[in-house]
């Protein structure tokens, strides 16, 4: 937890360092998560299960027409289906997003985003495990990862935003591992945890 307060405190200490023009709100955002995970069928069956996210945030505009950067520390919780057991991410994430924004009146814009995202582990990471006369078996979570998201959306009233996120994950988000009853490994396979979001933040 003391990485994730240190990272997010790193980064909104360099986004309100922006020049003395540029805007700086800062707001809730929340929003739910359609988890793809991906895994050899010949393994376990996975299959898509929803989750949510929540937690503050902070979006700089620049100085310059359309430029803007957001970032957020979000409570993030993924769950995918292998088999007929849950796999659960709990997890802090801090996506840093840089934006272009484009209005359709003084009511509204459209805006694009993309960025980085490193995520931190504080649920459980041996989701699952078994042991039978011919070995054991389980499934790992990693105690970090690193992902890109890219999305769009709409801002009311420069206040509100809604937007809709694909979250791409770079490298395993988890490993499962089988072992013989002799303890020797006969079988490894990573896995990654791609989400689609669908977000909603107010800014104060």
């Amino acid at each position: 937890m003391k990485k994730v307060f240190t990272t997010f405190m790193f980064i909104v200490a360099l986004l309100t360092a922006a020049p003395s023009q540029a805007q700086v709100k800062f707001g809730l955002k929340g929003g739910l998560n359609v988890t793809d995970m991906s895994l050899s069928k010949e393994v376990v069956d996975p299959s898509n299960k929803t989750g949510f996210f929540v937690g503050p945030t902070i979006k700089v505009t620049l100085p310059i027409v359309g430029l803007g950067i957001d970032a957020s520390a979000l409570y993030d919780q993924r769950d995918a289906k292998l088999d007929e057991k849950k796999v659960s991410l709990r997890s802090i994430n801090v996506p840093i997003n840089v934006r272009y924004t484009f209005g359709l009146s003084s009511l509204a814009a459209i805006y694009l985003a993309a960025g980085p995202q490193f995520g931190y582990n504080i649920g459980d990471k041996n989701v699952f495990s078994y042991v039978d006369e011919e070995g054991a078996g389980g499934f790992e979570l990693k105690k970090s990862n690193f992902s890109v998201n890219v999305g769009a959306g709409v801002t009311l009233l420069s206040k509100f935003e809604i937007g809709a996120t694909y979250n791409i994950a770079c490298g395993k988000t988890g490993e499962f591992n089988v072992i013989d009853a002799a303890g020797n490994q006969i079988f490894s396979k990573g896995s990654r945890m791609n989400s689609w979001q669908v977000s909603a933040a107010y800014y104060f």
